[in-house]
């Protein structure tokens, strides 16, 4: 349960000097930061504004028409009693799942800000946490049992801040929000940096149509990434070339390398398939580069969880990230080559495409991660697809996370050197021995039938060969009796 919360001086104070300049009734937002079970504290890093939705409007406005309190007339006090926030809660909670995408291990969307008099923030209790519930939804915590989420509130009606712990439960009650001390202070100088490069391979069926277990390539990714989650959950760190034993805090500064070390075999799929029920392998291999953010006190352990949740999150987002791709342009795809493969894709977007219908090798290249630069030592990520460019990255940092990308762009970083990548084999070209112009299963059986036929008059003609040797034997060695017999009659005479 979170008792207190410390904000970023720097920040949170120029996010309140920029909405008092902006002069809006009304604004909100996210807020970025830590929640700590173990410490009972919540760190914030940044406010972050949701931009207007696709038909211009503000995510927030007021109900009485959008008049600014702070403007008052001779009826204002009845007014503002009366006016209440209208929240778009589904393109609020829309911006979170997108920035969730966006950040790292440790770091999450911890909450939400509201900019409005104290009137109208008062009088809007249960749509503010029914906000707050939403987006804890599309933005969950990795691994985590903390049902509660931050709502801050700025005022200019008087000027101050406030922060509310919003209690998550089945409804809302009148202890769902409670109030938490909260300062201001420099909680961005005191981070820790674990960085990991985690290099994986996984080789999951491909059932056939008819078999129970059917599926198209998103569902046999997103099953084989939840069984990798359970592999994840049992590996062991290596911190800094020290294997980790314990629970322990980190007491030196720095970027500490961290390297996970997966059981061997401890989880192994126990299934077995028969020829009938699988029709081909997919091979979903690459490597993810993973950070971490570690509050001080917080347990070394923590920044582990942390990078296992980063993993995790980040193949799901870009298993999103390609299918929502294809959903815009059904019909074609991008081999890792950057060409169009026209053979994967028909009339079917990637994520219904049923691998099983496949004659040949296909392979897809997933969207490569790259860090960029935000707050004092913490960066944030995006993901590019093959022909995205950094102009891409600029607008979504834009628009996402309110930011500018930095000037220069070699500090923008790209430590994924291996692509991700997925690639679906027939069953016939990963049977060993089998040659690759045999991937087609009725070819296979073509060519089967065929060699039985050829095999079938080679023993023929073996089989006459032997019987003319074995008469020929015989005759010749009657011959040799006769003679033998004769010539000494003969010679008697």
């Amino acid at each position: 349960m979170v008792k207190s919360v410390i904000g970023e001086e720097t920040q949170l104070k120029s996010a309140e000097d920029r909405l008092f300049q902006s002069q809006v009734p009304t604004q909100v937002g996210l807020v970025i930061g830590k929640l700590s079970s173990s410490l009972d504290r919540g760190f914030v890093f940044d406010l972050v504004p949701t931009p207007p939705n696709d038909a211009g409007e503000p995510a927030c406005s007021i109900s009485d028409g959008g008049r600014d309190d702070r403007k008052k007339g001779s009826k204002g006090k009845s007014q503002m009693e009366a006016s209440m926030l209208l929240v778009d809660r589904d393109w609020l909670a829309e911006h979170a799942r997108q920035v969730y995408k966006m950040l790292l291990g440790g770091v999450n969307v911890v909450g939400v800000y509201i900019w409005a008099s104290e009137s109208s923030f008062k009088n809007s209790s249960t749509i503010l946490w029914q906000t707050v519930k939403g987006v804890a939804e599309a933005a969950p915590f990795y691994e985590s049992d903390l049902d509660e989420r931050l709502l801050i509130h700025i005022s200019y009606s008087p000027r101050r801040w406030t922060c509310r712990s919003c209690m998550l439960g089945s409804s809302m009650t009148s202890t769902s929000l409670r109030a938490c001390d909260f300062k201001m202070g420099k909680p961005l100088a005191t981070l820790q940096t674990f960085r990991c490069m985690y290099s994986f391979e996984m080789r999951l069926p491909i059932f056939t149509k008819d078999a129970p277990n059917a599926s198209t390539l998103r569902d046999i990714l997103r099953n084989g990434i939840s069984y990798h989650v359970k592999e994840l959950k049992g590996a062991k760190a290596l911190v800094d070339g020290n294997l980790v034993v314990k629970d322990q805090q980190s007491t030196s500064d720095g970027l500490h390398e961290v390297e996970l070390l997966l059981p061997f075999m401890k989880d192994g799929p126990a299934e077995a398939f028969s020829m009938e029920e699988v029709a081909g392998l997919v091979i979903f291999s690459g490597a993810v580069c993973s950070s971490s953010y570690l509050c001080p006190k917080e347990s070394i352990l923590q920044a582990i969880s942390d990078i296992k949740g980063d993993i995790i999150t980040s193949l799901r987002s870009r298993l999103d990230i390609m299918c929502d791709e294809a959903e815009e342009d059904v019909g074609s795809t991008v081999d890792g080559s950057g060409e169009a493969n026209s053979e994967i894709l028909t009339e079917k977007s990637t994520h219904q495409l049923i691998l099983d219908e496949l004659r040949k090798t296909c392979s897809l290249s997933f969207p490569r991660r790259v860090l960029v630069p935000w707050l004092g030592r913490i960066f944030i990520c995006d993901y590019l697809q093959p022909l995205e460019t950094f102009e891409d990255l600029k607008d979504r940092c834009k628009e996402m996370m309110s930011m500018e990308l930095p000037t220069d762009t070699s500090t923008i970083l790209e430590l994924e050197e291996e692509a991700t990548r997925l690639t679906a084999k027939s069953f016939w070209d990963v049977v060993p021995g089998k040659p690759a112009s045999d991937s087609d299963p009725h070819i296979a059986r073509k060519n089967g039938q065929d060699l039985s036929r050829k095999e079938g008059s080679s023993r023929s003609k073996n089989k006459n060969s032997n019987m003319i040797v074995t008469i020929a034997i015989v005759i010749l060695a009657i011959l040799l009796g006769l003679g033998v017999f004769v010539k000494p009659v003969s010679m008697a005479k």
